[in-house]
């Protein structure tokens, strides 16, 4: 048997966003537009000399030699499909995720495996819908060569991967993902609401960025601190929705878990300091 190459490429992985809601809702059609964006993704792959690998179900996986191609057909990809999906209505659009990695992949005969992949399929999770999210190493690749912006999120633990990947969002013009509940009008209701009130709107984008930090902090905890924080948010909540803010009694129950929280924080800090102040020679 033929032993699997190595080589260094980038890798773009894209998906669909909320695709089992749309196909719900309207499987021929989901299918005829996601035809329909493949084959544009395709023709911006073949521009930008990259090479489809493989499709499966709404996902795509591209392999690109040059990281900057990678980096400005993604770019190109989501520009495009947000010009198509401009003029649906919003429960019909199509948007995609898109994750980038530069590192070794395996060849074997026209399939890639290997950590590289790994890193872009999971980056794509993480990316926001209709966004593009980068690998350090690309990162670093495109920073300079592209009049692009770029916003870290910090490092992400990334499945099967023993170290955490420091994560870089593209900015595309600004789009967000709407709420799944939120419909144009409510859009535009809460938009008037805004402007009639300038203080209103600087309050929620200052509670969104706040909620934005807050989560992508937590998603670079480990385990252990990610079910302390969840266990002491579900006391909470439960308290809301049983005695309302009158009587709070969820201190008591999240109180172990708030000092294995407090725990895990402040003694795990200090033996990683120790650790760090222990040469291999100590």
């Amino acid at each position: 048997m033929e032993r699997a190459r190595r080589r260094l490429a980038a890798v773009m992985c894209a998906d669909v966003a909320h695709y089992s809601r749309l196909m719900e809702r309207d499987e021929d059609g989901t299918l005829d537009r996601l035809k329909s964006y493949r084959s544009i993704m395709s023709g911006l792959t073949e521009r930008h000399h990259g090479r489809i690998v493989n499709t499966w179900g709404d996902a795509v996986i591209i392999e690109f030699s040059s990281v900057v191609e990678a980096v400005q057909c993604a770019v190109d990809i989501q520009n495009e499909l947000s010009l198509r999906n401009a003029d649906l209505p919003q429960a019909a659009r199509m948007d995609f995720r898109i994750g980038i990695n530069l590192g070794d992949i395996m060849v074997e005969g026209d399939d890639i495996y290997g950590d590289g992949v790994n890193v872009a399929a999971r980056l794509q999770e993480l990316a926001p819908t209709g966004g593009v999210m980068l690998s350090q190493s690309v990162h670093d690749q495109v920073r300079s060569k592209l009049a692009l912006g770029f916003e870290s999120v910090g490092p992400q633990t990334i499945k099967n991967v023993s170290e955490p990947v420091e994560a870089f969002s593209v900015r595309l013009g600004g789009r967000n993902e709407p709420a799944p509940h939120e419909t144009p009008s409510q859009d535009g209701e809460e938009t008037a609401r805004q402007q009639a009130d300038p203080q209103l709107g600087a309050d929620t984008q200052a509670f969104a960025n706040g909620f934005e930090q807050a989560r992508n902090w937590l998603r670079r905890q480990p385990k252990r601190i990610r079910s302390c924080v969840f266990m002491i948010g579900f006391f909470f909540v439960l308290n809301l929705l049983t005695s309302g803010l009158s009587t709070l009694w969820f201190v008591w129950p999240s109180l172990p878990f708030a000092l294995a929280l407090i725990w895990h924080v402040f003694v795990g800090k200090e033996r990683k300091l120790m650790s760090g102040r222990s040469g291999p020679g100590d």
